[in-house]
């Protein structure tokens, strides 16, 4: 837990992508009894699939924020003043 507090403190992402995992795996587990005729194995495959696109969301957030952060807000120097 103290590594996860850690991560957050220099990225928020990081948590919203562990955060945005769990509630996918919690909801595929709760719609397992519901799948109706999907196999087990299909429908595990779905739920890790829509899981690995939260972290994957998450972490491209990041780094267009970042970038934005980095680029945008940053003033260019000015290459007339030394």
């Amino acid at each position: 837990m103290r590594k996860v507090s850690t991560c957050s403190q220099g990225n928020i992402c990081s948590p919203l992508g562990m955060l945005g995992f769990a509630m996918v795996a919690a909801y595929g587990l709760y719609r397992l009894k519901g799948r109706g005729s999907m196999k087990l194995s299909v429908h595990l495959i779905h739920t890790r699939i829509a899981a690995q696109a939260c972290v994957a969301g998450a972490i491209t957030l990041g780094a267009v924020y970042s970038m934005y952060k980095d680029y945008i807000l940053k003033p260019f120097p000015d290459k007339t003043q030394k």
